[in-house]
């Protein structure tokens, strides 16, 4: 399979767009082309190690969740790790892509997995996405009433001189028993001051201007972390031995809240992969799960008498792959080879 068709397959998958602005996702290492993918190799961090797999493996292109390269970098010599990931990469033909976040916000990714360590339960968005676009053109709605024609025929061939306007319809409406025209436009940020500077000439108009910011709509099931209500409550105890299955875990950490107890109830449990605090702050459960999580942002947990469970990052996220290659097998139509790396693994341990 030609990269550029299966890099585009992978963004049918998940769409970049639903990553976090913060974010570095999509295609980071491409070899010259053409470059012909037969096998794909799939990791949650690519570290040397890891690379080295990949390269005895043949893989032609490496999906790793985590990207390998963040920060930006000033050279690529065999100084540091992550230069050596990108020399060894191109030196073997090895494509590097990663998706992270946007892996997150699907429905069908990281965090509806991680809700099946709870047992059988419904969940929704800690913080739903929004699509890529707005329902209509431009990001803002103005709209006005006038009862002067010949003054609104002048105002109306000034707007549609304006740059980035879209949508100018007029309609007969009757304000305060008085037969009008409302006009209603759509603009982008800048054609909104000009319209406005346009409008404010005339006080009668402009006081009876609306301006409204349109909203790009929320993606159904689709955002960063879930709150999960569970089917039946179930004591923390019980929750924990789920999780510690669910994740093939020996251990967890944990925090017991406050009044609680590990007999406790727990019906609703705010979760999400990775380091969860600026997700889960706030967030009215009984339960946080992930991976790892601020002392401080612990302490205000318990304090509230929310219970909290931490895995460490990437135990709540690499059973995922396991799914994903499966996932993306039949999304692939099976024309390529998919594997899952060995070698990866925390590089946190209990000594």
């Amino acid at each position: 399979m030609n990269l550029r068709e299966l890099v585009a397959a992978l963004n049918d998958f998940a769409s970049l767009s639903l990553a976090e602005s913060w974010d570095n996702v999509g295609l980071l290492v491409e070899p010259s082309p053409p470059h012909t993918v037969n096998t794909l190799f799939l990791t949650n961090d690519l570290t040397e190690e890891v690379m080295e797999e990949a390269v005895q493996k043949k893989a032609d292109l490496i999906l790793s969740y985590h990207p390998p390269i963040f920060t930006p970098l000033k050279r690529v010599t065999w100084k540091t790790w992550k230069e050596r990931l990108v020399v060894r990469a191109l030196e073997h033909r090895i494509g590097i892509y990663s998706p992270h976040t946007a892996y997150d916000a699907i429905p069908h990714g990281v965090n509806n997995w991680l809700t099946k360590g709870l047992g059988a339960c419904t969940s929704i968005p800690l913080h739903p996405s929004t699509a890529p676009s707005y329902p209509a053109e431009g990001t803002h709605r103005v709209e006005f009433c006038a009862d002067n024609t010949e003054h609104l025929d002048t105002v109306l061939s000034k707007i549609k001189d304006i740059q980035e306007i879209s949508c100018l319809t007029t309609l007969p409406a009757r304000v305060e028993g008085e037969e009008q025209t409302r006009v209603s436009l759509n603009c982008s940020q800048k054609a909104l001051l000009e319209v406005v500077a346009l409008l404010s000439q005339n006080s009668l108009l402009y006081h009876k201007t609306e301006i409204l910011l349109l909203q790009k709509p929320l993606l159904p099931h689709t955002g960063m972390g879930r709150l999960c209500t569970l089917s039946e409550p179930v004591s923390l105890s019980h929750i924990i031995e789920r999780i510690k299955s669910h994740l093939k875990l020996p251990h967890i950490r944990l925090a017991v809240g406050m009044g609680k107890t590990l007999e406790s109830p727990v019906k609703k449990a705010a979760l999400c992969a990775g380091s969860g605090s600026s997700v889960l702050k706030g967030m009215e459960a009984d339960l946080y799960l992930t991976g790892e999580m601020s002392h401080h942002d612990v302490l205000d947990a318990v304090a509230n008498g929310i219970s909290v469970i931490l895995c460490e990052h990437s135990n709540t996220e690499r059973g995922f792959l396991s799914e994903l290659r499966d996932m993306l097998a039949i999304h692939l139509q099976n024309k390529i080879n998919i594997i899952v790396s060995e070698k990866d693994r925390d590089p946190l341990q209990v000594a």
